[in-house]
């Protein structure tokens, strides 16, 4: 098997073509010949006794041609990418080129990595958003978490009172019909949390367990169920039950229930250091992301089309993995919003393109500086990689690859060294800043007096974030 010819086209499509001498090219004859044989019937033989030069007589002499080149090819097709020292980065087209009794010559057309340039990527000028953990954004986690260690109570003895949780059967009726998605029984609602349509929940404060009563409402002009936007309505509603939610003590108590801190101080130190970690990685991030737009302006390179199909099929099964691991599949989400694949593709398609395009500029990046990843680095980043994933580092090199895993760090260190050379400007939050433009006006909140079903917590999941 050799490579006899290796050239690069306009849009950087790559033609190799190489041979299989006729002695390997036989050898792979008589294997499909002995494969098939058995499931040859030819007069005056018995069934898979025929030689194999009566078969050929009989049907021709590239009678099982197909099946032996099916068994040289991946062969012969990986040993003239590893002579030829391309990087593919589509399927390939195979040809045969000619077959005859010296062997068979054959061609694959392959979309490669484009050559890449890329200049000015020192001293890239960002913005960069500071925020400075609040007392506030203090008390909104152990309100959070005093929420998830609170306990209900059942009333008895009072009515309703803003704040409570109640149950109540309802049915409601425009023009004195019923409509569809009107009507539910033990439906748990917090008073005050403005769950359902305005109006609704004010007019069950003060009833008692037992009453039932009219609740009468309009629907929002701008309701997203269209065929009820601004209509009158009434709610037959009946109140099956109070519960009072307890939240816990804010005291040292509390802070030695849900952390390692004796004091409700320290607990709250420690909040507030965390708080203030995740503004900090926020911050990073957003110089990271920045650096990245630039590195695509300066990027100079003819991008195949089938490296940013690729990428896209690539973000398609990653969403779909992280779909399963929340108990749905693809085409459960497809299903539950309407969409096709088609057009999940075409909303991620976008981000691949960056992806495609910051992956090429910082591998040029890395070439250009001479980053270089150790073995030592490379075994560390193999076991992270292994516990991250509750998997063995034998298992890492199987699915991933020694040589990907090293790419991914010679990346990851060109964009560090190119955001510690960025010129970075800190500015402040847009709250701060908000007073100087005017303020727009907040989107009409939709309500619903259904439940929320498994097709809204599917519509909730946004591909685009897929990475």
């Amino acid at each position: 098997m050799s490579l006899t010819k290796s050239e690069r086209s306009e849009h950087n499509l790559h033609t190799l073509e190489f041979s299989v001498d006729a002695a390997t090219f036989n050898a792979a004859i008589s294997r499909a010949y002995k494969k098939q044989v058995g499931k040859i019937n030819v007069p005056g033989f018995r069934k898979g006794k025929a030689p194999r030069s009566i078969i050929e007589k009989m049907y021709g002499k590239g009678f099982f041609y197909e099946d032996a080149i099916n068994d040289v090819l991946p062969e012969a097709y990986e040993s003239a990418l590893k002579e030829s020292g391309i990087d593919p980065v589509s399927r390939p087209e195979f040809d045969i080129v000619s077959i005859d009794d010296n062997g068979v010559v054959m061609s694959a057309k392959v979309y490669v990595k484009p050559e890449v340039s890329i200049e000015g990527y020192e001293g890239i000028a960002v913005e960069r958003t500071v925020l400075t953990a609040t007392d506030a954004e203090v008390d909104e986690e152990i309100e959070t978490v005093r929420n998830r260690n609170s306990r209900e109570i059942e009333i008895t003895d009072r009515a309703a009172e803003n704040g409570d949780l109640v149950n109540i059967d309802y049915e409601g009726f425009c023009d004195g019909v019923a409509f569809d998605g009107g009507k539910a029984d033990g439906q748990p609602l917090k008073l005050g949390s403005g769950q359902f349509i305005p109006g609704f929940e004010e007019q069950i404060v003060g009833k008692n367990i037992g009453d039932e009563f009219d609740v009468n409402v309009t629907f929002p002009t701008e309701y997203h169920a269209a065929e009820l936007a601004g209509k009158v309505a009434i709610f037959k509603v009946k109140l099956n039950g109070i519960n009072n939610v307890e939240l816990p003590e804010l005291d040292d108590e509390f802070a030695k229930d849900v952390s390692e801190f004796d004091t409700l101080d320290e607990y709250k130190a420690d909040l507030k250091a965390k708080i203030q970690k995740r503004h900090d990685t926020k911050a990073e991030n957003e110089v990271k992301d920045s650096v990245a737009n630039a590195l695509m302006d300066k990027l100079v390179a003819d991008i195949p089309e089938a490296m940013y199909e690729t990428e896209t099929e690539n973000f398609v099964r990653d969403y779909d993995t992280r779909l399963r691991m929340s108990g749905l599949d693809l085409n459960m989400y497809l299903q539950y919003t309407g969409m096709d694949l088609d057009a999940l593709r075409k909303q991620m398609r976008p981000q691949a393109e960056r992806q495609v395009k910051t992956r090429l500029a910082l591998e040029k990046i890395a070439e250009l500086e001479k980053i270089e990843v150790t073995d030592e680095e490379l075994e560390a980043e193999v076991a992270r990689i292994a516990e991250d994933n509750k998997i063995t580092k034998e298992q890492v090199e199987e699915f991933v690859g020694l040589e990907a895993v090293r790419g991914d760090m010679k990346v990851q260190k060109a964009l560090d060294l190119v955001v510690s050379k960025a010129v970075v400007t800190d500015k402040a939050p847009e709250a701060e800043v908000a007073e100087e433009k005017p303020a727009k006006k907040a989107p009409a909140k939709k309500t619903t007096a259904k439940k929320t079903t498994k097709k809204a917590e599917a519509e909730t999941e946004k591909p685009a974030d897929a990475e």
